[in-house]
């Protein structure tokens, strides 16, 4: 499911609000996770998961190409874990 998707899905369940405010209210919800993840959050949604940030060291690798040692930078990469409920109505 695309973000239109999920938007054309709340708003055939919701007849008090218009597609764009449906829209409005979607990217709402994304944008403040997507925040609080940038502060250092962790969001935990009952039902569906945990959203927190992991933070990868720098460290040495090697250009697959040229064979010649680069470093690589400290990143932080998202990271959705399953919830119980969840994986449970996934699996039937």
């Amino acid at each position: 499911m695309t973000k239109s998707g999920l938007i054309e899905k709340v708003s055939e369940k919701v007849k008090n609000f218009t597609k764009r405010d449906v829209e409005i209210i979607v990217d709402t919800i994304f944008d403040s996770m997507t925040n609080s993840l940038v502060k250092g959050d962790k969001i935990e949604i009952r039902g569906l998961g945990s959203f927190k940030v992991k933070e990868h060291k720098a460290r040495k690798g090697r250009n697959p190409k040229t064979g010649e040692s680069i470093d690589i930078p400290t990143k932080k990469t998202p990271f959705f874990k399953v919830g119980k409920e969840f994986k449970e109505r996934v699996n039937g």
